[in-house]
């Protein structure tokens, strides 16, 4: 690897093998499920994936902020001067999790002056790798993988996570407009709606409610494998709750649908 971000990389793909381990230790166990604060799911599973990612990076990169779903922000010692943010995602899919539904995993992203630079995401049930660097391309299980190149609506596919969500947002109008305007539509929540984009297996994802740590790793997944992420109020931010990834032709298309400015 001789790429700006190499040694972040291969810490990554380093620690993919030990959050692997971890994490299907428990899986499929009948692991106990508490219930957060604001109503999501929780294991012990989750806890403790993301303490091991964390002592890696503050052993690795002690200068680096971490961000993660359970344990919130901490800062670095000099992360206000490099600008370096790792997001952290120990379990997406904590109720597939646990009750043996191998669509989960672990998400992994590294943030520079507030850029998404690297993206991973560990699904280890499913036997599946997905990374990226800026520049470099995605992959999966060590192969490239780019967006597809279907350009007409009436021959694609969206995917789409919680409709419960999708209602309280308000979008279901909209989604009712890209199922009439599409030849397919799936409900494939979690990592795996967006890892069809990046393969070119599909050619939108539309996710609401959503936390940073969901979504971080997606967007360089996207864009590098070719496509399209943006929010639905007109940018490309991780940080409004809500977005979509699409193949690069049909993004206009998708973001007439859904973006409302």
């Amino acid at each position: 690897m001789s790429h700006p971000y190499a040694d972040e990389l291969s810490f990554a793909l380093t620690i993919s093998e030990e959050v692997e381990k971890l994490a299907m230790s428990y899986f499929n166990k009948g692991i106990e499920v508490v219930e957060k604060s604001d109503g999501s799911p929780v294991t012990r599973a989750d806890k403790e994936v993301e303490r091991l990612i964390r002592e890696a990076i503050e052993k690795k990169f002690p200068g680096d902020a971490i961000l993660g779903e359970e344990e919130g922000a901490t800062d670095g010692a000099t992360s206000e001067k490099n600008g370096r943010r790792w997001i952290v995602d120990p379990i997406d899919g904590t109720y597939n999790y646990a009750r043996g539904i191998p669509i989960w995993s672990t998400l992994l992203a590294l943030e520079v002056a507030g850029e998404i630079v690297m993206g991973m995401i560990v699904a280890p049930a499913m036997h599946e790798l997905f990374y990226a660097v800026v520049g470099q391309g995605t992959f999966k299980n060590y192969l490239p993988v780019k967006v597809s190149e279907i350009g007409s609506m009436d021959k694609a596919m969206i995917n789409f996570g919680g409709p419960d969500r999708i209602i309280e947002k308000g979008l279901w109008p909209e989604l009712t407009e890209a199922i009439r305007a599409t030849e397919k539509q799936r409900g494939f929540g979690d990592y795996l709606g967006f890892s069809l984009v990046f393969e070119g297996k599909s050619e939108a994802m539309l996710e609401v409610g959503v936390k940073p740590w969901d979504i971080a790793c997606m967007k360089i997944l996207a864009t590098e494998a070719g496509g399209d992420f943006f929010d639905l109020s007109g940018g490309n931010s991780v940080h409004t709750g809500s977005c979509m990834v699409t193949n690069r032709r049909l993004g206009p298309e998708f973001k007439k649908m859904f973006v409302k400015t």
